[in-house]
């Protein structure tokens, strides 16, 4: 199936992609967050506020291993996170319906910076002080009646279209 080892995953090219999880409340969207990071070989999880951390029980049981893979870090508050990967060079998107988001298919073919991700609370969704400091909203177009999608399945939507971009519409070289 060509699995990297762990040892030969660490060395691995990192799609440069960081997942924000702003009070994300289930310990087993967590686990699911670092597995989708891992196939995605994304550079990393930040983890936020009441966001559990590994070795959680829930975590460990969703990550299959890959807390043991993927770089993570622990922020009591968001905003510092996202204050350091602004310094860091990555653009800040906040996953989330809001007013003027951009739908997901209307990102440009190419991504010309890092990206970071930052997904909300099952509930409140992203922090309204959050909010205020992103670069810009991202939202999956949705036809249902419900117009919300579970975090694991938004992070891995999300997270794969990021990953195309970076890795697969590359301008074109000689």
């Amino acid at each position: 199936m060509g699995r990297l080892s762990p040892e030969d995953y660490r060395r691995a090219e990192k799609t440069p992609v960081v997942l924000v999880l702003d009070n994300v409340r289930s310990a087993l969207n967590v686990g699911s967050a670092f597995r989708t990071a891992d196939a995605f070989a994304l550079a990393g999880v930040y983890l936020c506020g009441i966001t559990a951390q590994p070795p959680h029980r829930e975590i460990l049981k969703t990550a299959l291993g890959a807390t043991d893979t993927v770089e993570w870090q622990y922020f009591a508050e968001t905003k510092t996170a996202v204050e350091a990967l602004r310094a860091g060079g990555y653009r800040i998107y906040a996953i989330e319906q809001a007013h003027g988001s951009r739908a997901l298919q209307d990102l440009p073919p190419t991504l010309s910076q890092p990206a970071a991700l930052i997904f909300g609370n099952e509930v409140s969704g992203v922090d309204d002080g959050v909010m205020a400091l992103v670069d810009e909203a991202i939202e999956i177009p949705q036809f249902g009646t419900k117009h919300s999608l579970n975090i694991a399945v938004c992070l891995g939507i999300v997270a794969w279209e990021f990953t195309r971009r970076h890795r697969f519409n590359r301008p074109y070289e000689k």
